[in-house]
């Protein structure tokens, strides 16, 4: 497994072995070694899959203290732009976005640090995510930015889209900066 810093402190695009013959393709989603190399957090509490049809924008999701996470996603099916945001007071890259293109036909796995702020738009019907984060789902730190409110370009180059689709939760969600952001930077130790 190959792992590239991303411009946001603690996070990654990791990259699998994919073994491919006759039979199709066989690749990892976890190998814990390199997490561990990296000095990245490598428990995983709970895995889940998202599935959405083109047009639909989830997030950006958080959990707060004392139940945030990490998250590792990859698309299993589809394409989709994965988008990141930085909720960490005093990091160097403190609300700022970035955005990773991710397609169900490579092997990449993006690692989200605690303080991380993710969402992501899906660019076909049936693009299926794959979640696995470091606890458990907690319904009442489960807090989220508004997915306009980042700067954030959703859509691939010549998209035409009115308005995506989003849950009544998400278009509810508080804009960035007027969220208390719970966070501070700290990287892995």
């Amino acid at each position: 497994m190959e792992a590239t810093a991303l411009a946001l402190p603690g996070c990654f695009l990791l990259k699998s072995r994919c073994m491919a013959d006759d039979r199709g393709a066989f690749f990892k989603l976890l190998h814990v070694p390199t997490l561990k190399e990296l000095g990245l957090e490598s428990d995983v509490a709970e895995s889940y899959v998202s599935s959405s049809h083109r047009g639909v924008i989830r997030g950006l999701h958080f959990q707060a203290p004392p139940s945030d996470h990490v998250k590792m996603v990859c698309c299993l099916s589809g394409r989709a732009r994965d988008g990141l945001l930085d909720l960490r007071r005093d990091s160097p890259t403190y609300g700022q976005a970035l955005t990773v293109d991710l397609d169900g036909s490579d092997d990449y796995i993006v690692y989200i640090a605690r303080g991380v702020a993710h969402g992501f738009a899906a660019w076909e019907d049936r693009t299926d995510m794959l979640y696995m984060v470091s606890s458990p789902h907690d319904p009442g730190r489960d807090l989220g930015v508004h997915w306009n409110s980042v700067g954030i370009d959703w859509w691939p180059p010549g998209w035409k889209l009115d308005l995506p689709v989003v849950s009544a939760r998400d278009a509810a969600l508080p804009a960035w900066p007027d969220i208390e952001t719970p966070f501070d930077f700290r990287l892995p130790t």
